[in-house]
């Protein structure tokens, strides 16, 4: 609201609209009309009351304006809590009863990001009950668009070594891998990564009841056995999931270092004798 500011004296009335705007100026100089002229110029300018000469303290004026409630503030959400995803799949698999159980408790687990960029699960290859059990590390680019592992050309260096020593993924071998899906560019698995999955690799070991294992390459040492360093390891039999485990050097890398074939070849000849009963 506009007001005007006036001094004690004559008092004029004058209407804006429906008001009736009542306005006091002191007795002055200026004479009637002039004064007069003036009040309804300030009208004109959108004065709608008078200021007198006293103070007004308006902070101590009730307020007549009824304001809004406003509304409660809304409690901040909660941050949900972390998921221990390695916890969770510890459930999982304990649950699962059986190879084809494990399959589907794995096909349901989403906590793990791999899962999003992958094709498809790659589970496991060859005979299950088998006498050797090779754990390899994650799927590739072959492996994950046919759902097996060891398939491409690391497969196929796998199946010359293993005919060597009279083994055959299709009669005496069960295969599978550290993870089940493929990692992006073929990086190696992230520790976590491994973490989350293992208690499915130890579920699915404890399912096939395998008498010997066979870890091929770092990751799959580092899951099983808790080691790196795969030259330094390769060819020592050590103990893991209560049962007897050699590591060997990947088909992979054999194909990267054709020179070390020999020492997969000793690798070979010492699971063979394990088999036939030797020492």
């Amino acid at each position: 609201m506009v007001g005007a500011t006036l001094c004690h004296g004559k008092v004029y009335s004058l209407s804006l609209g429906q008001k009736l705007v009542r306005l006091r100026v002191m007795e002055s100089g200026l004479d009637h009309h002039t004064a007069r002229a003036l009040l309804e110029w300030q009208i004109e300018l959108g004065a709608t009351e008078a200021i007198g000469d006293a103070p007004v303290d308006r902070y101590a004026l009730p307020d007549k304006v009824s304001k809004a409630k406003k509304p409660a503030a809304a409690e901040p959400a909660k941050k949900p809590e972390p998921v221990d995803a390695a916890a969770v799949a510890k459930q999982a698999a304990k649950t699962a009863g059986s190879l084809v159980d494990l399959r589907a408790a794995m096909e349901a687990f989403d906590l793990c990001d791999l899962k999003r960029g992958a094709r498809q699960l790659v589970f496991a290859d060859g005979t299950p009950g088998a006498r050797v059990m090779i754990i390899g590390e994650a799927p590739g680019r072959d492996e994950d668009r046919e759902g097996k592992p060891f398939v491409g050309r690391a497969g196929q260096l796998l199946d010359r070594m293993l005919a060597a020593i009279d083994l055959d993924r299709r009669e005496n071998v069960y295969i599978t891998n550290v993870l089940p899906w493929r990692p992006p560019q073929n990086r190696d698995p992230k520790p976590e990564e491994i973490g989350m999955m293992k208690p499915f690799l130890e579920q699915h070991v404890a399912l096939a009841k395998p008498e010997v294992l066979v870890v091929m390459g770092n990751i799959s040492c580092q899951a099983v056995l808790g080691k790196r360093g795969i030259t330094r390891l390769r060819g020592k039999w050590d103990q893991a999931l209560n049962l007897p485990v050699i590591p060997m050097f990947h088909p992979a890398y054999l194909l990267r270092q054709p020179q070390m074939k020999r020492q997969a070849w000793a690798d070979l000849l010492d699971l063979q004798a394990r088999l036939r009963g030797g020492s």
